[in-house]
């Protein structure tokens, strides 16, 4: 479920539709949350789909770390990609704002943390990365584990209205990580190898 203060418009013709910011999102908030109206989808599921399925699951879908096609029922599945993304996934099936998100500005996701299935050129927005692989969480998952590590420090000290769909034992973890109970577990978690 994606954060309510947002909405789908259309960002251009080369993008599509997007999901922008209504009001201010602070670093720390909670943006996407996996819950129980998503669609999971098994590997074999998806490959005794039709053509045209398949080509939905590949444009809607990002991959979890045993390798099912989570397909979002709300507009969080028009979140577009960004070398710069203001959002990041965490391991324990939400986004968090890494940084403070204004009023008409768009959330953003790395798709290099998105276990995609094949590489694709994305717009160039001046940064070193100009493709996105599928291996991206492997090389990239100790920049993204301080982004998140930085956005957890402000985890309860902000608006949470996502909070009550997360699921209980991930409630309990972000708990225990707030509190300095427990550690928070690397991005790296989330990575699905192909076989």
């Amino acid at each position: 479920m994606i954060h309510p203060h947002t909405e789908l418009r259309f960002i251009s013709d080369e993008i599509g539709h997007g999901v922008v910011a209504t009001k201010l999102i602070p670093k720390g908030t909670i943006t996407w949350v996996q819950d129980q109206l998503d669609l999971v989808l098994t590997p074999d599921q998806v490959a005794n789909m039709s053509n045209d399925y398949q080509q939905i699951i590949d444009y809607f879908t990002f991959r979890n770390n045993k390798g099912e096609y989570v397909l979002c029922w709300d507009m969080a599945k028009y979140v577009n990609h960004s070398f710069k993304s203001n959002c990041l996934t965490t391991p324990y099936d939400f986004e968090i704002a890494i940084r403070d998100i204004y009023p008409g500005e768009e959330l953003t996701d790395d798709y290099g943390y998105l276990n995609i299935a094949k590489p694709f050129k994305a717009k160039d927005e001046g940064t070193r990365r100009k493709t996105v692989y599928p291996d991206d969480l492997l090389k990239y998952h100790s920049v993204w584990d301080k982004h998140l590590k930085e956005a957890f420090q402000d985890i309860s000290s902000v608006n949470q209205p996502l909070k009550t769909f997360l699921n209980p034992k991930m409630k309990r973890k972000v708990e225990k990580i707030d509190k300095g109970e427990a550690v928070l577990d690397s991005i790296l978690t989330c990575y699905y190898a192909d076989k």
